[in-house]
């Protein structure tokens, strides 16, 4: 018998456990819910469990307040932490959730150490970093998700401009998640045609403005962040790892020279497979496409520091 592979979620929270209700459906593995408040991650398990009989899936459900449910994981998507809030500074976010990765990723690397690590909870480059400092995880072993996510909303809004499928268009999103993200018009198509002679100049750069700012719209409309979309992202990710792909998708990966980048995260077209990160891939870019970049990995340093600011000083 083939043993299936255990997927662990650390944060039941909506994210998480949209994901792993994908991930059930599709049968990629046994799921483990894990959530500090209680009867969470139980209760979702529960439910999820019990839907096993209508859709007729073999695969066990396990939820816990008690972190050692992800031993032996062969992977661990990581989506614990706080929210940005009403009067919360970026850094006040940034100290509790900086908290928060150094405790799981202490229990990573104590239950699960051969896991492939999927890092979701914002600010994205920063807790990335910082599960990857705790762990001590090779680059091919840990990853954020960014791209995925960003490329989608990308994609969703080139198709509704061009009143296409979205099956046709293949979008692309390159940098830090946030504000100053990348969007690569030159790598952006739809029917195999650059979407740059396809679609009006303004228009582009409306459609990539509401791009960066696609969280924060889902964020006012539902006074929720995303899950759905988010919950998506992710297991095209886990997918592409439990089932080797070797699929090219945009991630948050470790840069080490790069795109002229060493030592942080960045979002960079990268194939994910059965080896975790098995490349990260150097595409070229435009003057300006590279300009942009760089900014954007400037802005992930600085985002970085900070977060060893407000470590220190709490230390």
């Amino acid at each position: 018998m083939v043993k299936r592979k255990k997927l662990a979620f650390i944060g039941a929270g909506n994210v998480g456990a949209t994901c792993a209700h994908l991930c059930l459906l599709h049968g990629l593995g046994d799921i483990a819910l894990y959530d500090v408040i209680a009867g969470v991650a139980e209760g979702k398990a529960l439910d999820m469990m019990e839907s096993t009989p209508v859709l007729g899936i073999d695969a066990q459900v396990t939820g816990s307040t008690d972190i050692r449910v992800i031993e032996g994981a062969d992977c661990c998507v990581v989506t614990a932490g706080s929210p940005r809030k009403p009067g919360m500074s970026r850094d006040d976010l940034l100290a509790i959730n900086a908290r928060v990765m150094t405790e799981v990723g202490q229990a990573i690397r104590l239950h699960a150490p051969h896991a492939f690590l999927i890092a979701v909870t914002n600010p994205l480059d920063a807790m990335v970093t910082q599960l990857k400092r705790v762990t001590g995880f090779a680059r091919s072993q840990i990853v954020g998700q960014a791209g995925v996510l960003d490329s989608a909303r990308y994609n969703t809004f080139l198709a509704q401009e061009l009143g296409s499928s979205v099956r046709s268009v293949s979008a692309l999103v390159i940098g830090g998640h946030g504000d100053d993200m990348v969007p690569l018009r030159s790598y952006s198509t739809a029917g195999g045609v650059p979407v740059e002679r396809q679609v009006a100049p303004a228009r582009l750069d409306a459609i990539e403005k509401r791009t960066r700012g696609g969280g924060a719209e889902v964020l006012n409309l539902m006074k929720a962040s995303s899950y759905y979309a988010a919950g998506a992202a992710v297991y095209k990710m886990v997918e592409a790892f439990v089932l080797d792909r070797k699929e090219t998708l945009a991630c948050a990966a470790y840069l080490e020279g790069e795109y002229g980048i060493n030592g942080i995260f960045a979002g960079v077209p990268v194939v994910l497979g059965g080896g975790g990160v098995e490349r990260v891939l150097e595409i070229p870019l435009s003057a300006e496409e590279k300009a942009a970049f760089q900014r954007s990995a400037q802005h992930v340093r600085e985002l970085v520091e900070a977060m060893d600011r407000v470590l220190n000083k709490a230390a």
